[in-house]
């Protein structure tokens, strides 16, 4: 009798180990698809902004360091690694487009007939949906990221991440420089 309550307790615990182990597997590939539709949405600018670089490279008269920031910013987008998630280049990524669109915005007032052209006015919405899109996407990612270090840090789970899987938390994703607009510091 005492060898089945045993048996009974190692076979309760092993299924409850795999269970953890498992949510861990699941949040961890979770973070790492969210990770992949931030790059997705990142990439998907690029065939705006080479239509982009082409139309403005037609303007004899623009300045050639915006032509180069749409260039460096498509290059950037292009050397993005799905599979490694490397947040300092996305913020590296992140930081070319605002400044990208700030150089644009420049343009546009200097020569207004590039303003006219529906084909830039149409470009320039697209952009800007897709930069909602990578918004969201970080969003998500970050809330995966989460969820994917609160699993392996909390008690016991930590203890069978260690054992099993030995996964390290993912750091999420964070604008410098939208952070330094804020006065306020939460006292972490």
């Amino acid at each position: 009798m005492g060898l089945l309550i045993f048996i009974g307790i190692f076979v309760l615990l092993a299924i409850w180990g795999i269970s953890i182990r498992n949510n861990i597997v699941r949040y961890f590939n979770a973070t790492k698809r969210a990770w992949a539709e931030v790059a997705n949405f990142e990439r998907q600018k690029i065939k705006t902004l080479e239509t982009l670089e082409q139309t403005l490279s037609q303007y004899t008269q623009f300045e050639k360091s915006t032509l180069e920031k749409v260039t460096e910013l498509r290059r950037q987008i292009m050397n993005l690694n799905i599979n490694n998630t490397d947040v300092s280049q996305l913020q590296h990524i992140e930081k070319l487009s605002q400044e990208m669109m700030k150089g644009l915005n420049v343009v546009v007032e200097n020569y207004p007939e590039l303003k006219a052209d529906t084909l830039y006015a149409k470009m320039m919405d697209d952009i800007q949906e897709q930069n909602e899109n990578v918004g969201a996407a970080i969003t998500i990612f970050n809330r995966n990221v989460e969820e994917f270090n609160n699993t392996i840090e909390i008690f016991p789970n930590n203890m069978v991440n260690t054992l099993t899987l030995s996964k390290k938390p993912i750091r999420p994703f964070s604008d410098a420089v939208a952070m330094q607009n804020f006065d306020y510091r939460p006292n972490f």
